[in-house]
């Protein structure tokens, strides 16, 4: 594989080679310590599934055949080469309150519950995660898992399926993540294998500290204290790789926060864009592309801080509570701040939930967003939403109403919306024969809304997009590209500081009985 080393020869004769990235915490990195190996792995030429038996994200993916997933195994999917499909991430949980989840399981909303309710029923969600699990490694050369959380948290371990109940039911060998930015490192990876009880911790066959910033060399004694005291190896001291930054957002806002702006324009000059961050907030990684493009001021609004009125356009992202946020929007003030923004000619643009807010009423008469009635939206698009019990998960393909150009995306969404406006759509549905309408446009134009997820991936439509609402484009960005470039810068970050071969040779020997 030229300047990549061959596959494990005993990787590629063997149907059921799996190792699982485990954390001392959650935000440790390993969402793109998975996607990093992924990539690592097909270069070998290893056909490579990426794996998370449950994942809690409001970031969901539409999958070609139907169902959802995270969007972390979204882009470890990319990485590896493969397309999307429902067993990567077997169960997924949508928080839509402090105590409640929507439950969605092989792509498929199973309903609402209870955290209490969720913790009584382990058995026959981890038999899900089982099933998706055996039919990837009898498919795949490698399924590299990515746990949950963290094993230490031996309170939950009874009814734990996303890290040792897992790894256990599964025989699949453990790599421990422990994140050194945050600090207190050696007393993390130290204080798991003092906590968690034997057999748990005979799964564990090597550590990685992660996020170094400096010279690994520095870290040499910590390296030698952790291995005295666990007795497990360790496999890689990973620097802060700064490809992350030009990555989708993954499963936390506050990931996305932090990530700065582009900054290649003066701020005079670029055309500001800003996003009220919503108490439960989705797909907010629909603000990437417009992010990377340099001349695009992009700007998160923090609860509690007003919309500035210097901004050129207003997004409002999806929501998995469209109810719930219209009252946290309210809260803050963002609904004066948005009617004065469209009174002064301002632009708003809301995606799917966020189109949802944009319309003068929101009817929900079975309660499937909390409780049952009707309340009134915004009022800056002429549309009313009809919630429904029915999701539609698909891709989408269609072009724009205004300038005809090729427009891909996806659509996870309850509810119904129509009215004058959705006359007046964004976009067609379908490239060719019988198509449908999609979205809504304010009769003036600067107010837009529409189901559509990953819109501004289409670079021909984000140009025109940007074009439209006073900025511009570099017409050098390729999104697809940018993407590909950055998953492979990644993974060259990861192979120079991670011993792969011993991570491949875990993964194809260590296997542990459980019978």
């Amino acid at each position: 594989m030229g300047r990549y080393p061959a596959a494990v020869p005993m990787l590629c004769a063997m149907t059921a080679a799996a190792v699982m990235l485990q954390g001392t915490g959650s935000d440790v990195g390993k969402s793109v310590l998975v996607a990093a190996l992924c990539r690592a792995a097909k270069r070998r030429g290893l056909r490579v599934a990426p794996f998370k038996p449950q994942n809690m994200s409001n970031n969901a993916a539409a999958c070609p055949g139907g169902g959802e997933i995270g969007r972390a195994q979204a882009l470890q999917a990319l990485a590896a080469g493969e397309t999307l499909q429902v067993d990567f991430n077997p169960v997924l949980l949508k928080p839509q309150s402090d105590r409640s989840a929507q439950i969605v399981v092989h792509g498929e909303v199973r309903g609402a519950m209870e955290a209490s309710e969720y913790f009584a029923a382990p058995d026959r969600l981890l038999s899900a995660v089982m099933e998706s699990f055996r039919r990837l490694e009898a498919t795949y050369d490698l399924v590299v898992v990515e746990g949950a959380g963290s094993p230490a948290e031996i309170n939950l371990r009874a009814r734990d399926i996303a890290n040792m109940g897992f790894a256990r039911a599964a025989g699949v060998p453990v790599c421990l993540v422990g994140d050194i930015e945050k600090g207190g490192v050696i007393a993390s990876l130290v204080g798991t294998k003092t906590v968690i009880d034997e057999e748990d911790a005979a799964m564990i066959q090597g550590f990685l500290v992660n996020k170094f910033r400096g010279d690994p060399r520095l870290f040499d004694n910590g390296v030698t204290a952790i291995e005295e005291r666990t007795e497990w190896p360790c496999l890689g001291v990973v620097p802060w790789l700064h490809a992350l930054q030009r990555l989708p957002s993954e499963d936390g806002v506050v990931q996305a926060f932090e990530r700065s702006a582009s900054a290649s324009a003066s701020p005079a000059t670029r055309l500001s864009i800003v996003a009220p961050m919503l108490s439960r907030m989705a797909n907010f990684d629909d603000a990437d592309p417009l992010r990377m493009e340099p001349g695009v001021d992009f700007e998160w609004v923090k609860p509690g801080q007003p919309i500035p009125r210097t901004a050129d356009v207003v997004v409002l992202f999806g929501t998995k509570s469209t109810l719930g946020d219209l009252a946290f929007l309210r809260a803050q003030g963002w609904d004066i701040d948005l009617k004065a923004h469209a009174r002064a000619g301002g632009r708003v643009l809301g995606i799917c939930g966020g189109y949802q807010l944009l319309g003068r009423r929101i009817h929900d008469p079975e309660g499937i967003d909390g409780c049952a009635g009707s309340v009134d939206g915004l009022g800056l698009l002429d549309v009313e939403t009809s919630m429904r019990a029915a999701k539609r998960v698909a891709e989408f393909e269609g072009r724009c109403a205004l300038t005809a150009c090729a427009v891909r995306g996806y659509e996870i969404h309850v509810g119904e919306t129509s009215g004058p406006d959705a006359t007046k759509p964004m976009f067609q549905l379908g490239l060719s024969g019988a198509s449908r309408a999609e979205g809504a446009r304010s009769v003036d134009g600067l107010i837009e809304g529409a189901y559509v997820h990953g819109m501004f991936t289409s670079d021909e439509f984000r140009r025109e997009w940007l074009e439209r609402a006073g900025g511009a484009s570099d017409p050098s960005i390729r999104y697809g590209a940018q993407l590909e470039s950055a998953l492979d810068e990644l993974a060259d970050g990861f192979e120079e500081a991670v011993d792969v071969e011993q991570l491949l040779e875990i993964a194809a020997s260590q296997r542990i009985s459980q019978q």
